[in-house]
């Protein structure tokens, strides 16, 4: 029971890693500000992309290793949900909002895989798991720090705030099936 639900939690992972990879390439082609905020910017992006391949090879890895074979997945609806509420269209405001989102995303991996490290009883998946706590943790910071590098830190907080209350009411109404990683 514990290893079906655990391999199909990383199969998902590994898909929602590629659409986050498909974000934050659609947010970085958006930015424009001063010269020293658009390095930190790539390189703060270039850097979860980096950490979300390595959860990926990691990922495929353990999961072969214990028999599991990849499925189609499912797309999450907790995630289009939350981005069909991006200002497409709106310039900087969407931008944030597809930071924000994408902060939100990180946040819940992060709290489901701390569940995971905290109630696994496999020591190898539980620190396993508790690494990819600590990396969701580190994104859900880099995505709001850069948020602040082009709009205030006041409007950040406000419309993280918004889109916290939208997300409740998004997981309030439910999925089918349990995620891991958004």
């Amino acid at each position: 029971r514990d290893r079906g639900a655990t391999r199909a939690a990383r199969v998902r992972h590994r898909r929602c890693g590629l659409q986050g990879q498909f974000d934050r390439t659609a947010a970085a082609s958006g930015f424009s500000g001063p010269r020293a905020a658009i390095r930190d910017w790539v390189l703060a992006l270039a850097k979860i992309s980096r950490d979300e391949a390595l959860h990926l090879n990691l990922v495929t890895r353990l999961l072969f290793a214990r028999g599991g074979t990849l499925d189609r997945g499912h797309k999450s609806l907790y995630a289009a949900d939350l981005r069909k509420l991006v200002r497409k269209g709106e310039g900087d405001k969407e931008l944030l909002d597809r930071l924000i989102v994408s902060a939100l995303i990180e946040a819940r991996s992060c709290e489901r895989f701390g569940l995971l490290r905290d109630h696994l009883s496999d020591a190898e998946l539980a620190a396993f798991f508790g690494s990819l706590f600590e990396s969701e943790a580190r994104h859900h910071s880099t995505y709001v720090r850069l948020a602040k590098l082009f709009a205030p830190e006041e409007r950040v907080t406000e419309r993280l705030a918004e889109l916290a209350i939208e997300e409740g009411r998004i997981i309030a109404e439910g999925e089918a099936l349990a995620r891991m990683h958004s």
